[in-house]
């Protein structure tokens, strides 16, 4: 088994990586106190789907919960939280992950027990086809089956009624040509009424895989004692490894790309958004996060303070800048709700704002203010047992590499102003961006 170690800030001890023979990784990092983190990353979700399978790691990730065949459904949440635990579990285009957060009790017991638990369900999940509820037809409405099928259909529609979703869907789908990326994680009605058990298991058994899967503790513990046990309670069982996959890396769009849609709603959604670099190149996503808080991510943003604020007439009742980081590569977006009929204007003022990035050179006291606020975010992420687990986990899966995290806030303080705009020129081109429109039926 091989061992490496990562100084991972703010934390007192080395992190320790093992990677087994099969592949599957395990994580210990060493967090004072009673609580403990144990979670499993799995590097699978959108990425892996297509149009026939669309939301099928969604759905996996509801029926992992419904027993194993030591267990029945309920026993998992209903043991664990009975101890005080915190059980859950996501799914997003780069990977599913589940996670328990508990006291670790005497002798961590409490811990130990979470390992079993947490690695049965991982690898003897039953999928039981009560559970899941049978196939049918979405146009049928004499069926009355409620079980999980429905409730994740039920999910898809109330989410696909929220205006955020509609806007953000139309504009993420148009950055893509080819790549996973453009469909929406938590798939369709159709596809999830008609999958069936059998689908659903393949795609577990193909891609819950050794070389797939990252197990990571934190908290206090004895690191051999945990490590025998993670060892003991991951038995594998011979399952092969998932078949390698390389999807198609899509270039932005060399022309400004304007979706325009209509709902029953009362103002506009307006989303600009833009294809970044891969989460693994660590230094342009610093210099990416550091633009988004310039710009947009307080009311002292450039954009809140030029577009709200200062504005002689009402144009936006909200804007802002988010940029989300994913394994194939990277989205930024300016998001805003506005006034339908000040839709012109709007999109002219947010244009002059992305130009005047370059145009109104970013300030050391706008910079050193961002690198502030980064700095003390990421101290606060190594604050809690939960919010280490994670975060190592996002390093493990979506960067695929740990030992970014010993360069962080070196690659922090060296960012400049002229890093900035190179990053700015790069990745903002007004003529690289798709814009997603929203306006009222009327």
């Amino acid at each position: 088994m091989k061992k490496t170690t990562v100084k991972y800030p703010y934390l007192t001890q080395d992190v320790e990586i093992y990677e087994r023979e099969n592949g599957h990784k395990i994580v210990l990092a060493h967090k004072e106190g009673d609580l403990v983190n144990v979670s499993t990353w799995v590097k699978t979700g959108s990425i892996n789907e297509d149009d026939n399978n669309n939301g099928i790691s969604h759905f996996l990730e509801h029926l992992m919960f419904k027993g194993t065949h030591k267990y029945p459904a309920g026993y998992f949440d209903r043991t664990l939280e009975a101890k005080g635990a915190i059980v859950n579990a996501a799914t997003w285009k780069d990977y599913t992950f589940y996670y328990v957060t508990l006291p670790k009790g005497e002798n961590c017991k409490n811990l130990n027990l979470a390992i079993e638990l947490h690695a049965d369900m991982m690898l003897d999940p039953v999928l039981p086809e009560d559970e899941i509820g049978a196939p049918f037809d979405l146009n049928n409405p004499e069926v009355k089956d409620k079980r999980e099928r429905h409730v994740v259909i039920e999910e898809i529609r109330m989410r696909k009624d929220q205006n955020w979703t509609k806007v953000y869907n139309a504009c993420n789908h148009n950055m893509y040509k080819k790549h996973p990326y453009k469909r929406d994680v938590i798939g369709t009605p159709e596809i999830i009424s008609r999958v069936t058990r059998d689908d659903i298991m393949n795609y577990y058994t193909t891609f819950y895989s050794p070389e797939n899967m990252t197990t990571i503790i934190v908290g206090d513990f004895d690191k051999e004692q945990i490590l025998k046990k993670l060892e003991k309670e991951f038995d594998f069982k011979g399952r092969p490894n998932a078949p390698k996959r390389i999807n198609e890396i899509d270039t932005p769009t060399s022309s400004t790309v304007m979706v325009e849609n209509k709902a029953n709603v009362n103002t506009s959604y307006l989303m600009f958004g833009w294809l970044g670099p891969k989460a693994s190149q660590l230094k342009e996503n610093i210099e990416l996060d550091i633009i988004s808080i310039i710009l947009g991510e307080s009311t002292s943003s450039r954009l809140y303070q030029n577009l709200i604020e200062k504005q002689p007439e009402p144009v936006f009742n909200m804007v802002n800048a988010v940029h989300y980081q994913f394994k194939d590569g990277n989205n930024f977006f300016i998001q805003a709700n506005l006034k339908p009929e000040k839709a012109e204007i709007a999109l002219e003022l947010i244009k002059k704002e992305i130009k005047n990035l370059i145009d109104n050179k970013i300030s050391d006291e706008e910079l050193a203010k961002a690198k502030k606020k980064i700095k003390s975010r990421f101290a606060f992420e190594a604050e809690t047992v939960s919010d280490i687990g994670e975060n190592i986990g996002y390093y493990m899966t979506v960067c695929e590499d740990l030992k970014l995290i010993e360069d962080y806030l070196r690659d922090l303080e060296e960012i400049t102003v002229e890093n900035l705009e190179d990053t700015i020129k790069k990745y903002l081109n007004i003529d690289n961006v798709v814009i997603s429109l929203l306006n009222p039926l009327n």
